[in-house]
């Protein structure tokens, strides 16, 4: 059983430095284009941001 539990804390661990990078890398302005397709799809990447918030705000 403690053979168990060291493999698991390992796994626990493993999963939340990839959990802690993928959110830094999801937070990179230079990527995030890249990744966000959304922003793509919705053809709001070349607008100004008082075009972006009225979208919003109807």
């Amino acid at each position: 059983m403690k053979r168990f539990e060291r493999i698991l804390i390992k796994l626990i661990v493993i999963q939340f430095v990839a959990l802690v990078c993928a959110q830094l890398l999801i937070q990179q302005s230079t990527i995030q284009p890249y990744l966000s397709r959304v922003v793509q799809y919705e053809g709001v990447n070349k607008i100004t941001i008082t075009e972006w918030l009225e979208t919003f705000s109807q």
